[in-house]
């Protein structure tokens, strides 16, 4: 999720001076049938340029040598300051943290940086060289700064201005691991701050000098969004405890409580209060909303002070509880340890061998922020705040929240799905607990509540998404009930938080006006991206209907996911937003004029022909309408020539989620050797080992989750199914260990940087599926019973039953390998719309009142049917005449070519006296009496 405005640069970061995320202009390679495909140039990446022990701190808790590997200790590879950088491309913000956490923990113990936290969305810019505090709570890649409570800071001295003190450092003395974070502060009389922490508690060293002040500074009132209220209690003379309500994520309108206790190892000297009246010492408590807390301590002899730190949104009590239960000892190395291991745990489910070193740090780095988010927000008791903001008990297993719906659900949610089903399925009753606590499923759901942030109902695909992976610890039934509910029911009593904004538009019409806004992101107009999501959504629930054995449910919802059929203009060759009108915008698919803040008019966070490539649930049809694979394939290489364009231009932009499909596609058009080439382009050219490791916002661990299946050469293409599209492995071995302990391997020896083409495919142990296009398999193309497998992709099934893949890899493509008709992975078109009418010109004419004008007609299939349409205008306002008023277009295809476009010449003519503007409209109707989207043409007359 990405803010409009520029984000400044950081004047440090990267840690080399070779740009690692730039626009790439991809030279597009002389392609006699895709023979002979120039090589993608290979990425720049670079290591962590500091000592893996940093000057005057521990060793991590698990030792990293130069000849580590992945499969004895992956948590060594990870390199946590990576994404703290700021890129070229706006907003440029990776937005990463390197703070200790767990995997999905509820604490992320982080420092927060001055004076860029704000910017930086996890709280850390690289560029900086001060730390405000190290703050409990955080979010890893948004757009937004949220969270950061409770920012705790040692310091030396006269405690004078608490408030707005800070500390400065250095990368070259600080060091992060998983699980882990070291950094000495200061010069003069430095200090050295060492943190660990379990799912919901924190153990801390500070090393001061000697001294007789020597502070603990807790900003209470300082988190980085409004703090609506702070209380903070110093307790005898180890103990400080208290609480801060914040929220307001992207400036809407949901808060929450979080609650710490923090207790010491030995008593402080003295302690305080302060507020804005000033500092008070030997004060013991203070409210309000700039009030915060001091405990000091004489160093004189005994210079480390141990401190641990428990939180909770509950309450105070469950924050006592969940420290004393998750961290009953003083052992920061103990803590750091078991830290390190559960993050081995995970890992080390995906083992990778035989890239450089650089290439396993990016990838076992993008991995480890795949995991960190959605998290736990369940105390050790099971109670947890409701997005009513009541106080629940959830019983045997966890609660999450933070979802960042629409971003995750393309990849991360799979990926999570992969490696841990059971804290997935967590995560999805979760959801159903916001659904039965407010009536709706949520679409950013957040501690306190629903930030209802972008467009879609992206809640749908995530519990498609895991189902289909084959997590079941979850109440189908009821998501099913909920998801149902969303999608034809309109939400009442919440305000802005509505799960389906425009639904009646969606659901008259099939479409939603294109200048409709995001009444949560006010600047984004949305019709075109949200019609789209809103079909993505559809076919979602009817995968989800189909598993709980609803036919009549799944066929409905099946024939809602073609609505993205009527945003699909064969005039332009690309998706279009719709006016209130149905007219489509004149002019080109892509129009400069009509860039607003948050995109083009009608798309969130992109633009028109970015859009285009939003059909996940049909890439069949798509090319259908574009004329056939290959014309498909040349405009998909044509918007493919820069990598990473940004919102405001007609090209890929890898830096944000509605780019992920895009690479892939070429696999369904009958070119998968350009999804090999795109796709490793992109990760080798768009992701590092370095501050600025991601193309752009992280969102909670989206674009990292890309990179990971980039990595592997598989991608879950279609939201709500299991099937894998392939590119090709980055490494040459390759081992996924599934949640049963059966494993799917790939054996590539020629694996490498600049090797992404297949040449050969050999696959054991998984049982070959139907042809991906029936209808065009035409003869029956003989496989190999040993195993040679020429289709770009695997079925849903390789993730129960594993299987081994061995790969032949070269530099050059093979443009054969999977391109027969019937390779293709499969579309779930069964309810697809047979053809789209348009008309020349489109959008928009001037015409002269009382003198006849001709314009034409026509209809592009959307598959390779025998499809006639008929079409009728409708009764033309102030008298407009059509001649004729009504006829048929016939489509006939040629094989497995889709028939051409038909088009007829009419002849309109609006009477002498008008002025003004006025509309064309033509209704459409297959022959079986399906509607099509309607054919609407804007008249401008003049005398």
């Amino acid at each position: 999720m990405l803010p409009p405005g520029d984000r400044p640069p950081s004047p440090s970061a990267r840690r080399v001076a070779v740009p690692v995320a730039t626009v790439i202009r991809m030279t597009r390679a002389a392609r006699p049938r895709r023979r002979g495909a120039v090589v993608v140039g290979t990425a720049v990446l670079s290591m962590l340029g500091t000592s893996a022990v940093a000057v005057g701190l521990p060793p991590p808790a698990s030792g990293s040598s130069p000849g580590a590997t992945a499969g004895a200790d992956p948590a060594a590879l990870v390199h946590p300051l990576d994404g703290t950088g700021t890129g070229p491309v706006n907003p440029g913000t990776v937005g990463q943290f390197p703070g200790a956490d767990v995997p999905f923990g509820m604490m992320q113990w982080s420092p927060d940086t001055s004076p860029n936290a704000v910017q930086a969305g996890g709280g850390y810019s690289y560029g900086d060289s001060e730390i405000n505090g190290f703050s409990l709570t955080h979010l890893s890649g948004t757009g937004c700064p949220s969270y950061q409570d409770v920012p705790i800071l040692p310091t030396e001295g006269a405690i004078t201005s608490p408030a707005t003190t800070v500390a400065a450092f250095s990368h070259q003395r600080e060091h992060a691991s998983p699980g882990s974070y070291q950094v000495v502060l200061g010069q003069q009389a430095p200090i050295s701050v060492s943190l660990a922490v379990t799912t919901r508690s924190g153990i801390s060293s500070f090393d001061f000098p000697p001294a007789t002040a020597s502070n603990v500074l807790f900003k209470v009132a300082d988190s980085i969004n409004p703090v609506t209220a702070a209380r903070v209690h110093v307790i005898g003379r180890d103990e400080v405890e208290g609480r801060v309500s914040s929220g307001q994520f992207c400036g809407t309108g949901t808060s929450y409580t979080v609650h710490f206790v923090a207790l010491f190892d030995r008593p402080f000297s003295s302690a305080g209060t302060w507020g804005n009246a000033g500092v008070f010492a030997g004060n013991d408590e203070c409210s309000g909303t700039t009030c915060g807390a001091f405990a000091t301590f004489d160093t004189t002899k005994v210079r480390q002070v141990l401190m641990k730190v428990g939180i909770s949104f509950v309450s105070t009590r469950d924050a006592m509880q969940n420290v004393r239960a998750e961290d009953p000892g003083w052992s920061l190395q103990q803590v750091s340890t078991q830290a390190h291991d559960r993050w081995n745990a995970l890992l080390g489910r995906i083992a990778v061998h035989g890239g450089t070193a650089a290439q396993e740090h990016t990838f076992y780095t993008a991995l480890y922020h795949s995991l960190l988010f959605p998290n736990v927000v369940s105390d050790v008791s099971g109670r947890y705040e409701g997005s009513d903001g009541k106080v629940h008990r959830a019983g045997n297993r966890e609660v999450y929240a933070n979802f960042s719906e629409w971003d995750i659900y393309r990849s991360e949610v799979q990926l999570e799905s992969l490696l841990d089903p059971h804290a997935v399925g967590d995560m999805v009753e979760s959801l159903l607990d916001d659904a039965q606590q407010t009536g709706w499923l949520p679409k950013w759901a957040i501690v306190g509540g629903d930030e209802s942030q972008m467009n879609g109902d992206s809640a749908d695909p995530i519990i498609a998404d895991a189902l289909a992976m084959g997590v079941h610890n979850f109440d189908v039934g009821s998501a099913l009930r909920y998801m149902v509910k969303g999608a034809t029911e309109n939400e009442t009593g919440h305000g802005l938080e509505i799960e389906r904004q425009y639904l009646s538009q969606y659901l008259s019409q099939h479409y939603v006006n294109a200048a409709s806004l995001d009444l949560t992101s006010i600047d984004y107009s949305i019709g075109g991206s949200v019609t789209l999501e809103y079909a993505i959504d559809d076919f979602s629930i009817a995968q989800v209907a189909t598993a709980e054995h609803d036919p009549s449910l799944a066929s409905t919802m099946n024939r809602r996911a073609a609505n993205w059929e009527y945003l699909f203009n064969p005039a332009t060759g690309s998706i279009q937003a719709r006016g209130a009108d149905g007219s489509f915008p004149p002019g080109a698919a892509f129009e400069a004029s009509q860039l607003e803040p948050g995109g083009q008019l009608g798309f969130e966070e992109g633009n028109a022909v970015q859009y285009t490539w939003y059909t996940p649930q049909d890439f069949s049809a798509l090319a259908s309408l574009m004329g056939g694979d290959a014309s498909a394939t040349t405009k998909l290489e044509t918007f493919m020539s820069s990598l990473n364009a940004s919102r405001d231009a007609p090209e890929d932009w890898s830096g944000n989620e509605p780019g992920e499909w895009a690479p892939w596609e070429f696999d369904s058009f009958g070119s998968p050797d350009e999804t090999q080439r795109f796709v490793r382009a992109i990760a080798n050219d768009e992701y590092a080992d370095a501050p600025v490791d991601e193309p752009g916002n992280d969102d909670l661990g989206a674009l990292a989750s890309w990179y990971v299946w980039a990595t592997l050469g598989m991608f879950p293409v279609t939201p709500g199914t299991a099937n894998l599209a392939l590119a090709s492995p980055l490494f040459p071995s390759v081992t996924v260990t599934l949640p049963d302990g059966r494993r799917l391997v790939e054996v590539a020896p020629t694996a490498g940087t600049s090797r992404p083409y297949v040449h050969n495919l050999t696959v054991t142990g998984v049982t070959r599926p139907a042809t991906g296009n029936p209808a065009c398999a035409g003869a029956p193309v003989p496989h190999d019973p040993a195993g040679t497998w020429d289709s770009p992709w695997l079925p849903a099934s390789v993730l129960s039953t594993g299987g081994t893949l061995h790969y032949i890899l070269a530099g050059r493509a093979d443009a054969g390998w999977g391109s027969a008709p019937d390779a293709s992975p499969p579309s779930f078109g069964s309810d697809q719309l047979p053809a789209v009418g348009f008309s020349s010109p489109s959008g928009a004419t001037t015409v002269t009142a009382g003198q006849p004008a001709t314009i034409q007609i026509g209809a592009a299939a959307a598959g390779n049917r025998a499809t006639t349409v008929h079409w009728q205008a409708a009764p033309g306002p102030s008298g407009l005449t059509v001649t004729p008023s009504s006829g048929t277009l016939t489509l006939t295809p040629l094989g497995c070519t889709p028939p051409a476009p038909t088009m007829q010449s009419l002849s309109v003519t609006v009477p002498g006296t008008a002025s003004g503007s006025t509309s064309l409209r033509i209704n459409l109707s297959s022959a079986g009496g399906v509607t099509l989207p309607p054919v609407v043409l804007d008249l401008q007359v003049q005398p």
